[in-house]
């Protein structure tokens, strides 16, 4: 599916896992983005991080000004911890518990269960009045009943590693091919290549109308890694425009609502919406770690 033609092709910066816990590292990350350029980012917050309860009024105050300075928040989960039982094939058993560290919190849910971590992620939104288009899963992983839940929901975007989704209009949505360069962070061993891969991948998506950038907190803390995301925005921001994710959902949902007239309009949610015949799809797509 292609995206849209007459507009300068996107670069969507993305900052994962965003709760007050891991909000000094975020904050490194924003940092560092700025001093290459004062762009607009999509932060995926995660309200019960790791099962905390906390609040930091500092990273509540900071992510307001951020919005109004045109950032995006997004639902990244609800606690990002995989809590479901044990099961699948060996692929699915690697995936969830070394791969993603046990984090891929909507790899084997079933459609009620996902449904109420989303129900709590937005409730967790509206009392601090953020308006949210977007549902990311922990490690970019979503069961069948994961897909049912989400699109049974108003969001206007999901990402998995490989594809941009929108999900509106309906009843057919489109996804497009678009690979996320993200860091390898825990091990020397990733630390090493995954700069070299982010390279070659930002090199093979030259022509693609979308390049995402996936940081976590966990790069803040190496500098080579911090010095190497600065590089790799600065060369794309040579040829391409910075969005958010929603940004980018909504020019591709105009472009595609101007070329069939009858086609549902893009929108965006700021909380549970009408359920719909689910779209469900396996969770087929490589998380992040």
């Amino acid at each position: 599916m292609s995206a849209p033609l007459n507009e300068q092709a996107a670069l969507c910066v993305v900052i994962h896992d965003v709760a007050p816990a891991t909000w000094p590292d975020c904050r490194r990350l924003l940092l560092a983005v700025r001093a290459v350029a004062d762009i607009p980012v999509t932060w995926l917050a995660v309200p019960r991080w790791h099962g905390g309860g906390g609040r930091s009024l500092a990273c509540d105050a900071t992510l307001d000004s951020l919005l109004a300075d045109g950032h995006e928040i997004a639902l990244h989960g609800y606690t990002h911890v995989d809590t479901a039982a044990p099961g699948g094939g060996w692929r699915g058993r690697f995936l969830r518990s070394v791969y993603t560290e046990g984090e891929g919190e909507f790899a084997a849910l079933d459609p009620d269960e996902a449904r109420r971590r989303i129900e709590l992620g937005l409730a967790w939104f509206d009392e601090r009045g953020w308006p949210v288009s977007g549902f990311v899963a922990p490690a970019w992983l979503l069961s069948d009943g994961a897909w049912e839940a989400v699109r049974s929901y108003p969001f206007l975007y999901t990402t998995t590693w490989s594809h941009f989704h929108l999900l509106m209009p309906a009843p057919s949505p489109p996804a497009l091919l678009s690979p996320s360069l993200v860091y390898a962070a825990r091990n020397r061993t990733g630390r090493i290549v995954s700069p070299r891969l982010a390279w070659t991948l930002a090199r093979l998506l030259h022509a693609s109308p979308l390049i995402r950038l996936a940081l976590h907190p966990r790069d803040a803390r190496h500098p080579a890694l911090v010095r190497h995301a600065q590089q790799l925005i600065n060369h794309l921001l040579q040829s391409r425009v910075a969005l958010t994710k929603s940004g980018f959902a909504r020019q591709w949902g105009a472009d595609l609502t101007s070329k069939a007239p009858n086609s549902r309009p893009a929108t965006s949610a700021t909380g549970p919406g009408r359920r719909h015949s689910a779209d469900s799809r396996s969770a087929r797509d490589r998380p992040a770690r």
